[in-house]
């Protein structure tokens, strides 16, 4: 399950051992095609990764400090640490492959 998080639930990333965030927002066409495929994926690697998701425009800060340009943007983070960063929509094997390189 992919969990909305603002600013203020930042730490839940931070305490998860691998975590992916998508950066997206609810006007982007390629974030609402890619929303459907993160939360089937988050199904198959449940309790492998934590995956949530920020909304840019609701986050704007977080966008900022992770030099969020275009979206969307999945951030992977292993032990609360920024480990990859991957832009703009991928089919599903195109994204069980980037995580799954982290795990």
């Amino acid at each position: 399950m992919v969990k909305k998080i603002s600013e203020k639930e930042f730490n839940e990333v931070k305490e998860s051992k691998l975590a992916v965030i998508d950066f997206s927002a609810q006007w982007c066409g390629p974030c609402k095609m890619l929303a459907p495929i993160l939360e089937d994926v988050s199904k198959e690697l449940d309790g492998k990764a934590a995956f949530f998701n920020v909304d840019v425009d609701e986050a704007p800060a977080l966008s900022n400090q992770f030099a969020i340009q275009n979206i969307p943007s999945l951030v992977v983070f292993k032990d609360g640490e920024k480990v990859d960063m991957q832009v703009g929509f991928q089919p599903r094997a195109n994204l069980l492959q980037f995580i799954n390189a982290h795990l």
